[in-house]
C-alpha cells in the first residue's frame, strides 16, 4: 500500500447493545477529525450496531479508495484483533493496514489516570495509607494469551504512575474477576481500593464491574484527550510502516496487520 497523508483512518469499534456506547464512540471520532484536519475518518462496527465495518470498507471501496487503515477502538490483543478484522478487511478489494490495539501504551495510562482522578483518586497520603491501597483494572477479558498479557502491561504502567498496586480483573472469559481481586486485595490488608475502567464507552461490562466498587469507580475513556491523540498514534504507526515484503508469488499481500 502506497502511504498517503489521507488514506482513511477506519477505527474499528466492537459494537454493542447499551444505548449510550454508540453516542460515546460517535463523540470520540469527531474529536478525532477535529484534532486532524482533512483526514477522512470513518467507523466500522464488529458486530451490533451499524455501521459494520465490512460496510463501512465496501463504501470506501466504492467511492474509489484503494487503501485504509483501520484501527481498532479495543485496548488488548485478542480474537477480534488477530482474527476478525483482519479478515473483514482481506475480504475487501482494498489495500488495508490493521494497526496495533490502543493498549498497551502510555498514553492509554494517561486516560486512566485521569479518569481515577476526576473519580476522586488521591495519592496516598503517606506509608500506612500507602499499605492499605490499591486499584483493580477492570477490562472486558478474553481467552487469548496476549489480551491478558496486554492488560497486565496495562496495569505494570498504572501502578508505575500510583505507585500502589494496580490488579488486572476481568468481566468475563478470564480471572480473576473484579470482586475475587477486590477479595484478594483486602486478605492482604488492602481496603483503599478504587477501580479502574479499562473501557472505551459505557456499557454491560463497565456497569458490571463498576457495581462490584467497595469505593470509587472511574468512568469509561471515552472522549479523554489523550484516547484521541492514541488513536492517532496508531493511525501513524500503520500508515508509515515499512511495506510487507511480496510472497513467494511476488505479490504484496492485501492486508498487513502491525504489531
Amino acid at each position: 500500500m502506497t502511504a498517503h497523508p489521507t488514506t482513511p483512518l477506519v477505527v474499528v469499534a466492537h459494537g454493542s447493545r447499551d444505548p449510550r456506547t454508540p453516542g460515546t464512540v460517535r463523540a470520540l471520532l469527531d474529536r478525532v477529525r477535529a484534532l486532524r484536519p482533512g483526514l477522512p475518518v470513518h467507523l466500522g462496527h464488529i458486530e451490533l450496531n451499524a455501521p459494520l465495518l465490512p460496510d463501512t470498507l465496501a463504501g470506501l471501496h466504492a467511492r474509489g479508495a484503494g487503501s485504509a487503515v483501520l484501527v481498532p477502538l479495543l485496548l488488548s490483543r485478542g480474537h477480534h484483533v488477530t482474527r476478525d478484522i483482519p479478515e473483514a478487511a482481506a475480504d475487501t478489494p482494498l489495500h488495508a493496514r490493521v494497526a496495533a490495539p490502543l493498549g498497551p501504551h502510555p498514553l492509554l495510562v494517561d486516560a486512566l489516570h485521569a479518569r481515577l482522578t476526576e473519580a476522586g483518586w488521591r495519592a496516598p497520603a503517606d506509608e500506612a495509607a500507602r499499605r492499605t491501597s490499591a486499584v483493580v483494572l477492570a477490562a472486558a477479558g478474553s481467552r487469548s494469551p496476549g489480551s491478558g498479557r496486554d492488560t497486565a502491561r496495562t496495569a505494570g504502567l498504572l501502578a508505575e504512575r500510583l505507585g500502589v498496586p494496580v490488579v488486572p480483573a476481568y468481566a468475563s472469559a478470564a480471572a480473576p474477576t473484579v470482586p475475587d481481586a477486590l477479595r484478594a486485595l483486602a486478605a492482604r490488608g488492602r481496603h483503599r481500593v478504587a477501580v479502574a475502567s479499562c473501557f472505551t464507552a459505557p456499557g454491560r461490562f463497565a456497569t458490571k464491574c463498576a457495581a462490584a466498587s467497595p469505593w470509587i469507580t472511574a468512568a469509561p475513556l471515552g472522549t479523554h484527550p489523550a484516547l484521541v491523540r492514541l488513536l492517532l498514534h496508531r493511525y501513524d504507526q500503520a500508515r508509515t510502516a515499512p511495506a510487507p515484503a511480496p510472497t513467494r508469488y511476488g505479490r504484496t499481500p492485501a492486508v498487513t496487520v502491525c504489531p
